[in-house]
């Protein structure tokens, strides 16, 4: 993408100006809310933390705060532009805090260029924040602001321009290590670039392994060799070594990796050529790198490439790191950002690149197929699991390491409520899955050799959410969980031709079908043939727990073989479809969402019933809105009257629900509306909690909606109304989804063998 001036600047000065802005977090809109925000409320948890220092913590914002702080002196490749100058990247940088990791920022731009009065304004702010994120201050004075505050503060101190790009690499470096089949500690390894991110990288891969003998550090000058005296210093001289060595061009010959850290164009495609069999570049020049991507191919295929660039695969972007880093050091009260944090980092990034892709980022990037390879040894920056991979990664390593002061007891659980924290997950699903772990019962995945189902299938297993089944030839399914890296240990295949009960299956499913035009050779080839009979066969024969499918199949496809074999309940007249819809911090449960076109007063009841069952599976106390585009027959038509004879149908199958209608959406969900308008009404009791739509239009246009428009977390569609548990995952469902589709088919399956 080319990026015009005139979109930059309008983008940051369109609307309110900047990219920021401060909002609160409590109520400040009566006289008794004003008195606890300020006087004379406010003085008491000051006495408190004044008697307790570590409830700063509980008491203000300062636990999920963190400073950008920059000079202004080497703003992105600007150079000294001025600390007022620089602040549109410290804004910037507050941006990605917030998107990627919910973390507060007050960007800090200060006009000073002495290095200890740096240090001593940092210092003197310090209480106000959890951490500090030192930004675009040139080397070498960098390397002492950051070391002073590091001893003198108890809070994390991060400078990311250093160890930012070090951590990325490494774990790209990792990774492309693996894949052409070399051992760090021998490979050889040219830096070009001096500054602070090339000293920070050279520093921090010689951590991972990489033997200091084995590296050679260049800069505008030349190679840094023992007895140089021009442009040296004190930072420099570390990596200054015993070598005939004086040009770049001298250096790669025979080198294994070139990591450049400086400026555009100086590799030419017979340096290139020069390197050794494999060779790994990152040429990590912004904007421009040191080398371009299609010349590094064309002078050698056998390349592994990475950039600082979006558009050419393996990004080296820091955004990759420090907000999860920070993340995880904020979480536990950590004292500092140590070495050993950093490398649990570039260990958790280099680990989840070999995990299957989403296929969100995979669209994410025009839909480009991601697989752990040459092209692909970093994750993407948009990829929703780097959050939950380094943050815990991180404070677990700072817990180990003694710099933790709140130590987290259950990495399960805080995973779960970071995806909460970002909207990403429900809160409803995190209490389920710890209860169904307690029991975890078995689910059959009739698409057994599908990629994702084997990766969500295994994880279920490792989490204790099921005991999975996975249908298919299992040649075929070991092949395809080899081909991505996946341990089928602990994992059940069945391979309908070798199953030992297919007689009595084919028997049982002939009996079912034979009033219905269903011969011998019929049912046997459903056995076979399909996947999703067979699986729910198993059910129906006690083989099985529940059953999911649907990721590869139509809707019908899955859901008629159910029917057939699974069967409704006979105290319903129909089954029907449930989404949990999750926006705005608010679970809700929608129904009829995708079954019934056009029910009856009945089958309102029906369904209305079936989804207050459902909802028991997690501790909620039902409460349900039969809506319409009326209220309480304030409008004449058909549709709500159909929903009035409902409500009364529903009073008298269940009279202890809290249950109104017909009632307008809007009217129903907002209380003073609800309150002030209809007093009667018994949702002034609990806030609806079930929605019921009159028609599948309605029901399947609203949960689309409020997926598209209102950036809803939606799970489902959730079966109801049959004598066991079957449910439908959808066509391009992530690992996560198929996960919570687990948790609840195996919660449902409980229920349903209770009842």
């Amino acid at each position: 993408m080319k990026i015009r001036e005139e979109d930059a600047l309008n983008y940051h000065s369109s609307g309110r100006k900047g990219k920021i802005e401060v909002i609160t977090t409590k109520p400040c809109e009566t006289q008794w809310d004003l008195s606890l925000a300020y006087s004379p409320g406010v003085a008491i948890p000051c006495l408190a933390i004044e008697k307790e220092p570590e409830k700063v913590f509980e008491y203000t914002a300062k636990g999920n705060l963190v400073a950008v702080i920059s000079n202004g002196t080497a703003v992105l490749g600007l150079g000294n532009i001025g600390a007022a100058a620089g602040k549109p990247v410290m804004e910037g940088k507050g941006v990605l805090f917030k998107t990627f990791a919910d973390i507060d920022v007050f960007d800090i731009e200060v006009n000073e260029l002495d290095q200890e009065k740096m240090v001593q304004i940092c210092e003197a702010i310090s209480t106000t924040f959890g951490g500090i994120n030192l930004e675009d201050i040139k080397a070498p004075e960098c390397f002492y602001i950051e070391n002073t505050l590091k001893e003198r503060l108890d809070i994390p101190v991060f400078h990311d321009d250093q160890h930012g790009t070090a951590i990325i690499s490494g774990a790209a470096l990792l990774n492309a290590l693996e894949i052409v089949g070399k051992d760090i500690s021998k490979v050889k390894v040219v830096y070009n670039g001096a500054g602070a991110s090339g000293i920070a990288c050279a520093k921090f891969h010689i951590s991972l392994g990489v033997d200091p003998k084995n590296v050679i550090m260049c800069d505008t000058t030349g190679v840094l060799y023992k007895g140089r005296t021009k442009g040296m210093n004190e930072f420099k001289e570390e990596f200054a070594v015993e070598t005939d060595l004086r040009t770049l061009e001298e250096a790669l010959v025979g080198a294994d990796i070139f990591v450049g850290l400086s400026v555009a164009n100086v590799v030419t495609k017979d340096m290139v050529k020069s390197m050794a069999e494999k060779p790994i570049i990152f040429a990590m020049a912004n904007p421009d790198p040191e080398i371009t991507y299609e010349e590094a191919i064309e002078a050698r295929p056998d390349v592994i490439m990475a950039t600082g660039r979006s558009d050419y695969p393996n990004q080296v972007n820091n955004v990759l790191g420090f907000p999860f880093i920070f993340r995880g050091a904020l979480d536990v009260h950590a004292t500092k950002i140590n070495e050993e944090m950093k490398r649990a980092a570039a260990y958790a990034l280099a680990q989840l690149a070999k995990e299957p892709v989403p296929e969100s980022v995979k669209a994410a990037y025009g839909g480009i197929d991601l697989k752990f390879g040459n092209e692909y040894i970093i994750p993407k920056p948009f990829d929703p699991r780097v959050l939950t991979w380094v943050a815990p990664a991180v404070a677990k390593a700072a817990m180990e390491t003694g710099v933790a002061r709140k130590p987290i007891a259950d990495f399960d659980a805080y995973r779960a409520q970071l995806d909460i924290r970002m909207g990403r997950s429900m809160s409803i699903m995190a209490s389920l899955t710890q209860k169904v772990a307690k029991h975890p019962g078995s689910v059959v995945y009739a698409e057994g050799d599908n990629p994702k189902i084997i990766k969500a299938a295994v994880l279920a297993h490792e989490r204790g959410l099921a005991k999975p089944i996975l249908i298919g030839n299992e040649e075929r399914i070991n092949q395809v969980a080899q081909n991505n890296n996946i341990s089928l240990d602990g994992i059940k295949l069945i391979n309908p031709k070798l199953f030992t009960n297919l007689d009595a299956y084919i028997n049982e499913y002939y009996h079912l079908r034979n009033r219905k035009g269903i011969t011998k050779d019929n049912a046997t080839a459903a056995m076979l043939r399909s996947p999703n009979h067979f699986a729910a066969m198993m059910v129906r024969m006690g083989d099985a727990d529940s059953m999911l499918s649907g990721l590869s199949y139509h809707y019908p496809e899955t859901i008629r073989p159910a029917l057939e074999i699974i069967g409704k309940d006979s105290k319903y007249e129909v089954v029907s479809g449930l989404y949990i819809v999750s926006v705005k911090g608010k679970t809700y449960f929608l129904a009829d969402t995708t079954v019934n076109i056009d029910p009856t007063a009945n089958q309102l009841a029906d369904i209305t019933i079936q989804a207050t069952n459902f909802v028991s599976i997690f501790d909620i106390n039902p409460s349900v809105a039969l809506l319409s585009y009326s209220n309480f027959g304030s409008a004449k038509g058909d549709s709500a009257e159909k929903v009035r004879k409902a409500l009364k149908i529903i009073k008298e199958r269940k009279p202890e629900l809290i249950v109104d209608g017909e009632i307008q959406a809007n009217v129903a969900l907002d209380k003073k509306i609800l309150g002030e308008t209809f007093p009667f009404s018994a949702l002034n009791q609990n806030e609806p909690n079930i929605l019921i739509f009159p028609n599948l239009d309605a029901g399947n246009i609203a949960y689309k909606l409020l997926y598209s428009i209102g950036g809803a977390r939606i799970i489902g569609p959730i079966l109801l109304g049959l004598t066991k548990s079957v449910h439908v995952l959808q066509r391009g469902d992530d690992i996560d989804d198929i996960l919570n589709m687990t948790a609840i088919a195996v919660a449902d399956a409980e229920r349903k063998a209770k009842k």
